[in-house]
């Protein structure tokens, strides 16, 4: 991100870095008032899920502008392009298709120039490319919004003006637009959309002058239980999809659409497309895409089961969802008591990414993190990720390496707190937890610490073998002297069924003799585990 401006400082022009850092504060932004965008959500649709969608669309944006800076020390023109191509391929829901159009309309200018002058025909343009989009244009939404954001603006002044009046101009038509739609004024609220989109120009202002921004206009009243705001008489489903088509099977496509359904954007171009619509024939949706080119990632909600989870609390469209991968019984209870959906391992299998897939989805949850608990599951555990966010599941992959790790995490969750903590707090408490195990060799082979023969114990830290014993309580004390010898407060055992009953209670012991600061908690595995697993944090 690019350095912190000074509150005298002021920027002229839009670097590579300074768009970088509009896309992170626009995510960060976007992730603080998710929640409260959600709450006021009831056009088109009151489904309480718009801050959402914006927020993934946005990280989908930032996620391709880092990806760039990752390979190469890109420039103005490929920063834009990158963030706009991202947040088309990462596209959701209504609010989140057109807020990717709007940034696709401001790149093709900004590709050119970023200046006051090329900011505010970028806005203009952007405004122009939304409207165009949308199928039938309403007022009162985003569009509205936009709109205003761009006609505020004085092409030729200085870009700090530009940005300034833009973010007015944005503030005071969202005020407005609990007046333009009756859905809005019975509900007491603003536009989530374009509430939305003035957090993006917002932060668009603090990357440009260094300063924290107004805030955006707040909720004029509390907002109306969920049954003010029918939406029964709708269409039944969201369908969202990439596609792979020229111009001409897209104009096509957008008759057919709209003859189907309502809410229709279709964005993009260059042959590639982001197709959103609200029909109740979910099926001929898709079929028309296929008609007109290749699609993908389609993405189809029920609008019906969706509203389910949100009726009781307007704010509240889902619980979140931990989703573990355990060894053991014993371990699949634990983790269940703390909330966790578990895949079990077994003795010789680890489950396939549509294991994990089919765990994220009886999670029944719209945020899910994801604990594989296992180096070697990382590759199929980041797959299944990706494919439950292509079906709008938000998910946060920890990359815990075992069981122990995925206990610490689990002991931090909080559901009540906001996803982006939560997951946090959950990946620095994995990362503090050193992680050891005990096992039995099946045959005669070379290991970092020597050369082991059938049956000798051997003691992992981190994945490699570190020591090799012949008694198992031994080579347990002494692969928890070498953990502890770099410092810790807690230590866990995690014992099998079938190991020796002795053995917890011998190393609680030996840690109390030893470390008079260190406490022990030992869980049971049950059945299926390693003979013992040892975690330090």
């Amino acid at each position: 991100m690019s350095r912190a401006l000074q509150p005298s400082e002021e920027l002229v022009e839009l670097d590579a870095e300074a768009v970088r850092s509009w896309c992170a504060r626009s995510l960060d932004a976007l992730g603080r008032e998710r929640e409260e965008i959600d709450a006021i959500n009831v056009y088109p649709v009151a489904d309480g899920d718009t801050g959402t969608n914006l927020y993934l669309t946005a990280e989908a944006a930032h996620q391709a502008v880092e990806a760039v800076f990752a390979a190469s020390a890109p420039d103005t023109a490929e920063t834009v392009r990158a963030m706009a191509h991202g947040a088309l391929l990462g596209a959701r829901g209504n609010s989140g298709t057109i807020l990717s159009q709007l940034l696709r309309g401001m790149a093709g200018v900004l590709a050119e120039g970023c200046d006051g002058d090329h900011l505010a025909r970028a806005l203009a343009e952007a405004s122009a490319a939304a409207r165009r989009a949308v199928a039938h244009p309403v007022e009162g939404t985003i569009l509205t919004v936009a709109a205003a954001a761009a006609a505020a603006c004085t092409a030729g002044g200085p870009l700090v003006d530009v940005a300034r009046n833009a973010h007015d101009g944005a503030r005071t038509a969202l005020a407005a637009t609990s007046g333009q739609l009756d859905v809005l004024e019975r509900a007491g609220v603003v536009d989530a959309g374009g509430r939305g989109l003035v957090t993006v120009l917002g932060a668009l202002l603090e990357t440009v002058t260094g300063q924290t921004p107004p805030p955006a206009a707040a909720t004029p009243l509390t907002p109306a239980p969920h049954e003010e705001c029918p939406t029964d008489d709708g269409p039944a489903y969201e369908v969202i999809y990439l596609l792979e088509a020229d111009e001409p099977a897209v104009e096509l496509l957008r008759a057919r659409l709209d003859a189907l359904g309502e809410s229709l954007v279709v964005v993009g171009g260059d042959g590639l497309w982001n197709v959103h619509v609200h029909v109740d024939d979910a099926g001929a949706a898709v079929e028309a895409g296929v008609e007109a080119g290749r699609p993908h990632r389609i993405r189809i909600t029920h609008f019906a089961a969706d509203a389910a989870g949100t009726t009781a609390v307007r704010g509240e469209r889902a619980q979140r969802a931990v989703v573990a991968v355990v060894p053991g019984e014993g371990l699949a209870g634990l983790c269940a008591e703390a909330g966790a959906t578990t895949v079990r391992t077994r003795p010789g299998e680890q489950p396939a990414g549509d294991d994990l897939l089919d765990a994220i989805r009886r999670a029944h949850a719209r945020e899910v993190v994801l604990l594989p608990n296992d180096t070697d599951l990382r590759q199929a555990a980041a797959t299944a990720a990706e494919r439950a966010r292509a079906e709008g599941i938000r998910v946060a992959l920890i990359p815990t390496r075992a069981a122990v790790q995925g206990i610490a995490a689990l002991a931090v969750h909080e559901p009540d707190r906001r996803f982006d903590e939560d997951v946090v707090a959950m990946t620095a408490a994995a990362g503090a937890t050193r992680y050891a195990e005990l096992a039995v060799a099946e045959h005669r082979s070379f290991t970092s610490a020597g050369v082991c023969q059938a049956g000798d114990v051997l003691g992992l830290i981190e994945g490699d073998v570190a020591v090799i014993g012949e008694d198992l309580t031994e080579t347990a004390r002494t692969v928890l002297d070498r953990m502890l010898s770099a410092g810790g407060e807690l230590v866990t055992l995690v014992v099998a069924d079938d190991t020796m009953p002795g053995l917890a209670p011998d190393l609680e012991a030996h840690v109390r003799r030893g470390y008079l600061a260190v406490d022990t908690i030992t869980y049971h595995a049950g059945a299926g585990a390693p003979p013992l697993l040892i975690g330090v944090e």
